[in-house]
């Protein structure tokens, strides 16, 4: 469940040029923490997984990508059935001993074993998949209107610990630009979403995708935030001395703000239905 990268356009070097889904390797560098992950990565509004569940003509949901199974365990939560599929044995891991039933496989190379699904949903991880093929993959999985629904964090701190992070930021790790922010633009979300979007049309086996919103905060104390931050997408790209310098400044910066900083979020999720085969 990886943050979306930041700014306008994110710097080459990290994906040396590639999409994000051609650059796997980073996704699937964040089981080497998947405990921290687990704890640290922000869960997701209720009221959005509600709707996803009310949408979909039953309660069986696939989680693509479910990582440790924060997106999954509220899932559950709401009354479904949950099958969690993760390319990361160490992800997989927690999410099972967290009570989750998972299968170790890519997406887009899974064996379903003929079984069907009333929703496909991924949460901070669609992006990380090849978008043809995984939707072609989520619409041979669902139910006649099943429901796949991708869904993103953007978040941004309020100013004052945003100008305070973006210093350490450039200070610590110039060379990471716009990546190593700590806040997701909107812009950055668009691009995913597009390319999203067009994988789901490019099967004619769903609706037009539409999009739904939700915005909400979070109070982060200086220890959480410095536990999330080497769960970051940035973060397989800071080595560990750096880290730890990083790690420092950004402690310091939240001590001068009072010892805790408001986040803004705003949960972002693409949503289609399968449509009825003749």
């Amino acid at each position: 469940m990886p943050t979306l990268p930041s700014g306008t356009t994110p710097p080459a070097r990290p994906f040396e040029g590639r999409e994000a889904h051609q650059a796997r390797e980073m996704a699937e560098s964040f089981g080497s923490a998947a405990e921290r992950y687990d704890r640290a990565r922000p869960g997701y509004p209720d009221a959005l997984i509600r709707r996803i569940a009310a949408a979909a003509p039953g309660r069986d949901v696939l989680d693509v990508g479910c990582g440790t199974g924060i997106a999954s365990r509220q899932f559950q939560a709401a009354g479904c059935t949950v099958l969690g599929v993760d390319v990361d044995a160490r992800m997989a891991a927690v999410a099972r001993s967290r009570g989750l039933d998972v299968e170790v496989a890519r997406f887009e190379e899974w064996d379903p074993a003929g079984r069907t699904f009333d929703a496909v949903v991924s949460a901070t991880t669609w992006h990380w998949l090849e978008p043809d093929a995984a939707a072609a993959r989520a619409a041979s999985v669902l139910r006649p209107d099943g429901v796949l629904a991708a869904f993103w964090h953007v978040f941004e701190p309020q100013p004052e610990a945003a100008e305070a992070f973006a210093a350490v930021y450039a200070r610590v790790v110039p060379e990471l630009g716009a990546l190593a922010r700590p806040q997701a633009a909107a812009s950055g979300y668009s691009a995913i979403e597009e390319k999203a979007s067009g994988g789901i049309r490019a099967t004619s086996a769903f609706t037009a995708p539409e999009s739904w919103t939700y915005e909400w905060t979070r109070d982060y104390t200086r220890d959480e935030w410095l536990d999330h931050v080497p769960t970051t997408g940035a973060a397989p790209h800071i080595p560990e001395p750096k880290m730890t310098e990083l790690l420092a400044g950004l402690g310091d910066a939240v001590d001068a703000l009072g010892g805790s900083f408001t986040m803004n979020f705003t949960t972002r999720a693409l949503v289609a239905v399968r449509l009825r085969t003749p």
